[in-house]
């Protein structure tokens, strides 16, 4: 069995680094997905498609406004 390897210290400049990145997932591909059902021209996968990006919409609308006000309460 290998011997592991110790684990590196961290320094300040990489804790600063790892704060300023952002903690949320990946951003869903909604140009990529409607563009795709457009092109296989089938209605009931762009009824779907375009009723998951309005829902995908509402939740980064709703969530802009509470950062908004977030950082309005921080100044």
């Amino acid at each position: 069995m290998p011997a592991r390897k110790p684990a590196k210290k961290s320094t300040k400049k990489a804790a600063k680094s790892k704060a300023a990145q952002p903690t949320t997932g990946a951003v869903p591909p909604y140009g990529e997905a409607i563009r795709g059902a457009m092109a296989r021209g089938d209605a009931q996968e762009m009824k779907d498609v375009a009723a998951n990006a309005r829902k995908w919409m509402t939740d980064v609308q709703s969530a802009l406004k509470q950062l908004e006000g977030a950082t309005k309460k921080k100044k």
